[in-house]
């Protein structure tokens, strides 16, 4: 038996996908209302969001809304630590969440979206 412990299994296609967007959830901040409307189109093009996805969507998108609004704290007091603090984690997690639904260049070659680059030269044959 192969153990798996660390390797994630690829994101596919589901079969109950939506095939359109959902309004963003009422209680969204602007920020995270924002990252809805920009992620949920390529989501749901790529067949991954489901209607049992839709709150750890709202999530992810909640924590990147607050990543932002930490980050426009820090630009007007970059030395409070626990604005720091705060940013940090909610970027943090906003990458963990995004990850989990193909919205990283690695986890979106996970997926099978991501174009294979064919004309890039290859450093052996250029020996």
């Amino acid at each position: 038996m192969t153990h798996l412990r660390g390797v994630k299994p690829p994101v596919s296609r589901d079969s109950n996908a939506l095939t359109k967007a959902p309004a963003p959830p009422k209680h969204l901040s602007p920020y995270a209302r924002a990252e809805w409307k920009l992620i949920m189109p390529g989501l749901i093009e790529r067949g991954i969001a489901t209607k049992s996805d839709l709150s750890g969507i709202a999530e992810l998108c909640t924590t990147r809304g607050l990543a932002r609004t930490y980050g426009e704290a820090l630009s007007i007091d970059p030395l409070d630590k626990v604005t720091f603090g705060m940013f940090n984690r909610a970027t943090q997690t906003s990458r963990q969440l995004a990850a989990e639904y193909g919205l990283s260049p690695v986890s979106r070659a996970r997926v099978g979206s991501a174009a294979p680059i064919d004309d890039e030269p290859n450093a052996m044959d250029m020996e």
